[in-house]
């Protein structure tokens, strides 16, 4: 991750937008650090934010993070109107926006991508918090500037920066299961120079499930099996500005760790149609170092341009055991295996401000990627077990150039057009290219009330695991595409309130997926997805915030030789209400409450069985006090608070009621 300044007036824009009416009382991290946005592909501002303004863009800061005592991307995503967070059987949480996987969703930090070069999935549960100043996420109709790979959406993290003086903090929690979290943060400016340094260390044993949990022969009823967790981060980044026209930064973000991966806890034999023999899973050690240096330049007359370059690696050591003792791989199946992905590339955008007549933007950018993984695996010949060595390396390459006009000259209508144009370069040098638009455009038919709606077509190009994996590569995939449509009504109400109405559509050609009995990647005909999403949010009262968020969704599959109707494992409604009073002697009540109903899910048989997951809701309570002007807080709070008893995955139950508390210290 790296960090540039940018304009003083989108600074002091961006840093408004953090204060809560409600807190000004206080004193906050957010007055003591800035916001990094040179890192940003599509920059916030009042004259080059335009094309987030015909799409939908949800926006989390810094304070949003606080006041829910989020841990970890996911954490702080998880009330977001039309995303799902879902825990399989990989063990990490992924994030699937209006029914697309996260695959299908760029996750950005501070303009580094972190998708794995592998499967093009992210582990958000690896990324902390201490060191975000805000995450903004872009759905399905967002910028061309981004690229390919982007068909659901793009998130958007976007880190602190150092401001003028020395400021820090530090931070300390313990849950049950010798659960704790420690984090720091050290920053600072003096002329010309600013810095920023973070860290964290979280450790659990596991998580505990719920007294309404049913004991099986592969699971009891306390804590969760292979569930423990360790993670380190350190973010560190240097800003350096000659003069107001140039801005130089450098980031660099570490981290470390080890996980389990919960097996299911049926076996094949407890339900032959729907389960699957558990695996014993554990990623004995990751380590990952990213960085990137980024320069941003004004030029003479209306032109600006910025630039970056980036590299991004990642190691990690996975074993398969044999069993739940987790010592021994002998077994057919079984494994032990390490690998490392790595991606290193460069962006270059060059703006063109043409007054009344809106913005220009020309952005190129060029990406390698890389695989490679070796190892052991035990495999059965003539019904003999033995071990096979494997060695094997990956790349390819991904081009794109885009146009973008932002144009605004004929108020209260803004126009946003864009196209861009992706090369994709295979390992075996073939390959293949393709394009991307978007046409949206917003009428304010009164400052309070707008219309806005665009149309977009976008492309993702396989991932490695999908062309080249041993046992379910396809070398002759080719790009999936989508077309996507949305219609938004915004309406701003008294009293600091307002509500949001969005319709979308998404057409995807050629998705790719395994579906049983075939096991190995296809392109699919047709998928859709389809549905609204609504928002609200008050501060009626000066201490009060109330927001939110309902999600209906209809998946259907339009492939002629599959017989299915929903797609799995994605909800048709999604309910989220949160809501944080602060008192005025210092104490605070934060609670948000999460519904989610009617999900299916699919038997490996030929016709395919179709089961629905029970519905579930989750509430979590968090009670802080205030103390030495906001300079010390101490809080306690719960996670499923009820306990429920619940799955996102079949027979991969999560966290019952986990219990907190902690403090934090400002300086």
């Amino acid at each position: 991750m790296y960090r540039i300044l940018s304009c003083p007036s989108v600074l002091m824009i961006t840093l408004a937008s953090l204060l809560f009416p409600y807190q000004a009382h206080s004193k906050t991290n957010g007055e003591n650090t800035g916001v990094y946005t040179l890192g940003e592909i599509v920059v916030s501002g009042e004259k080059i934010s335009g094309v987030e303004s015909v799409g939908t863009v949800r926006e989390i800061t810094e304070e949003d993070i606080r006041i829910k005592n989020a841990r970890t991307l996911d954490e702080a995503l998880e009330l977001l109107p039309g995303l799902d967070i879902r825990t399989g059987t990989d063990g990490v949480p992924r994030v699937d926006i209006r029914g697309l996987r996260s695959r299908h969703v760029l996750l950005l930090v501070d303009g580094i991508p972190f998708n794995s070069t592998f499967d093009g999935q992210f582990d958000p549960s690896s990324i902390p918090v201490e060191n975000i100043a805000k995450i903004k996420v872009s759905y399905g109709n967002h910028s061309v500037l981004y690229g390919q790979g982007g068909l659901a959406g793009v998130i958007n993290v976007i880190t602190k920066k150092g401001k003028k003086g020395v400021h820090g903090s530090a931070k300390a929690e313990l849950g049950e299961k010798d659960r704790h979290l420690e984090e720091f943060t050290l920053s600072g400016a003096k002329n010309k120079w600013d810095f920023f340094v973070s860290g964290s260390a979280f450790e659990t044993d596991g998580y505990p499930l719920s007294d309404d949990f049913k004991a099986t022969a592969l699971e009891s009823k306390e804590l969760r099996e292979n569930s423990d967790r360790k993670n380190k981060n350190v973010l560190a980044n240097v800003g350096f500005a000659p003069n107001d026209k140039c801005q130089v930064g450098l980031v660099v973000n570490y981290l470390k760790g080890e996980y389990g991966k919960p097996p299911s806890t049926l076996a094949k034999t407890d339900d032959p149609l729907f389960a699957k023999n558990p695996k014993y899973v554990r990623v004995e050690h990751i380590e990952g170092l990213s960085s990137q240096i980024s320069v941003s330049s004004d030029l003479p007359g209306p032109l600006d341009m910025r630039g970056w370059f980036f590299i991004n690696q990642l190691d990690e050591d996975e074993n398969r055991y044999d069993d739940e003792k987790y010592n021994t791989i002998t077994k057919n199946g079984s494994y032990s295996q390490d690998t490392r992905t790595e991606i290193y590339g460069g962006t270059l955008q060059t703006g063109l401000d043409l007054q009344s007549f809106g913005r220009f933007t020309l952005g190129l950018s060029a990406e390698n990627q890389q695989y490679e993984t070796k190892g052991t695996k035990i495999i059965k010949i003539k019904k003999k077990t033995q071990p096979e060595d494997f060695d094997d390396e990956w790349d390819v390459k991904v081009y794109s150039a885009s146009m973008e006009h932002e144009l605004f000259r004929f108020k209260p209508l803004g126009i946003v057009l864009g196209y861009g144009h992706s090369w994709f370069e295979k390992q075996s040098g073939a390959g293949e290219n393709d394009s991307h638009f978007l046409a949206g455009a917003h009428y304010d038919f009164s400052k309070d009330f707008r219309i806005k709606g665009s149309f977009a077509r976008k492309i993702r190009f396989p991932s490695i695991r999908q062309l080249y994996d041993v046992d379910s590569g396809n070398p002759n995939l080719i790009a999936e595409r989508s077309y996507n449509y949305e219609l938004g009504l915004e309406k701003r109400l008294p009293r600091d309130s307002s509500i949001i109405l969005t319709l979308f559509r998404m057409d995807v050609a050629g998705y790719i997926e395994k579906i049983p009995p075939i096991d190995r990647f296809l392109n699919n005909d047709k998928y859709r997805f389809q549905g609204l999403e609504l928002t609200a949010e008050t501060r009626f009262f000066r201490n009060l915030l109330l927001r939110g968020g309902y999600t209906l969704l209809y998946t259907r599959d339009r492939s002629s030789q599959w017989d299915r109707d929903e797609l799995q494992y994605r909800p048709e409604h999604k309910f989220s209400l949160e809501g944080k009073y602060s008192f005025e002697n210092g104490f605070g009540i934060y609670m948000n409450v999460m519904y989610v109903a009617d999900q299916y899910y699919y038997s490996e048989t030929t016709p395919p069985l179709k089961r629905e997951l029970n519905d579930y809701a989750l509430v979590s309570i968090k009670i802080d006090k205030a103390l030495f002007n906001d300079r010390l807080n101490l809080y306690v709070g719960a996670d499923n608070l009820l306990d429920k008893n619940y799955e996102e995955s079949f027979a991969l139950p999560q966290a019952g009621r986990t219990i907190y508390g902690g403090a934090e210290i400002r300086f």
